[in-house]
């Protein structure tokens, strides 16, 4: 990595309870983003040591934003198939390089909540996967985090998938976007009539949405979408995404809702047993509900992102 914080793997290890005695840290520069990358890894480093998930598989890396958009470069977590953990157990269930690439878009706990488990687990499947950091370089206070929303975080995700396409093992032709609660929503609205054709020849293939908030009236999709949510979500209530998907327009691409029964917000967040209420909504880690969603999420991604028959490079 040329900027930041360079983090350099020694070897196999699980990150989840000592990922400091495996990692080794170098500053190359002061200012704005050097702190970006400080409070990303440290949000990285507690998941971790609170073992939330698999081993750490992946470095930080900085890009450029959107012309005319700021902060002028973004940070990320970038997690390989063909690096780390993932190679070591065996390598890519999708081959060789150019791989299929998932950019990942945090909720309003930033990436203080798993984004950097779900980047390696998603590069143990194959995919190179960048889960960006949208709120470091922008807001500070988790009060305003979840209250102002992130209005830049669609556009963060097109500034993704432009860093992805120039990367020589990635294939552009196949990348995804996958988003929690706001990251979610913004996901969906990344793609709801194309927004970013302004700025953008490439595309996102498909779309994966855990609970997030669907207000989009006559929705009209550019890619396959799936959204996966609790019936008992009491921060974005499912009945939005049922009218959502029910009055879709003809010509969107396909939108599949699936609603978990009696499953609460973030129920993919392991940390979150037992679960807690935060600003008036309940939030509860769901084993089942999660392992399904994670089943269906690798099933859509390997339907939507198959190999091309001409890969664009």
């Amino acid at each position: 990595m040329r900027k930041g914080i360079e983090v350099r793997r020694r070897g196999a290890f699980d990150a989840r309870c000592a990922p400091e005695r495996y990692f080794k840290l170098r500053n190359y520069r002061r200012g704005p983003m050097r702190l970006v990358f400080w409070i990303s890894l440290l949000a990285i480093g507690l998941a971790s040591l609170l073992c939330a998930g698999g081993a750490l598989a992946g470095t930080l890396v900085e890009f450029p934003n959107i012309a005319g958009h700021t902060p002028a470069n973004l940070s990320g977590y970038l997690a390989r198939p063909d690096a780390g953990l993932s190679a070591e157990l065996g390598g890519s269930p999708n081959g060789g390089a150019p791989y299929p690439a998932v950019v990942v878009l945090h909720g309003c706990n930033g990436m203080f909540g798993n984004s950097a488990v779900i980047a390696d687990r998603l590069s143990s499947w194959g995919y190179v996967t960048l889960a960006v950091d949208s709120l470091g370089p922008r807001i500070s206070g988790i009060e305003n985090r979840c209250g102002s929303g992130l209005p830049e975080q669609a556009f963060d995700a097109y500034a993704a998938l432009r860093y992805l396409s120039q990367l020589d093992f990635v294939d552009r032709a196949r990348v995804a976007v996958l988003g929690q609660s706001e990251g979610g929503y913004r996901a969906l609205h990344a793609e709801d009539r194309d927004p970013a054709t302004q700025f953008f020849t490439e595309r996102f293939r498909a779309v994966i949405a855990y609970y997030p908030y669907c207000d989009i009236p006559a929705a009209k999709m550019t890619a396959p979408t799936l959204i996966l949510i609790g019936a008992a979500d009491e921060r974005n209530p499912v009945q939005q995404c049922r009218e959502m998907v029910a009055h879709a327009r003809p010509d969107s691409a396909p939108i599949n809702l699936i609603v978990y029964p009696g499953v609460h917000h973030n129920f993919d967040v392991a940390l979150l047993t037992p679960g807690v209420r935060y600003q008036g909504f309940w939030l509860e880690y769901n084993e089942q509900a999660a392992k399904d969603a994670e089943a269906k999420t690798r099933a859509f991604l390997d339907a939507h992102l198959a190999e091309t028959e001409h890969r664009i490079r």
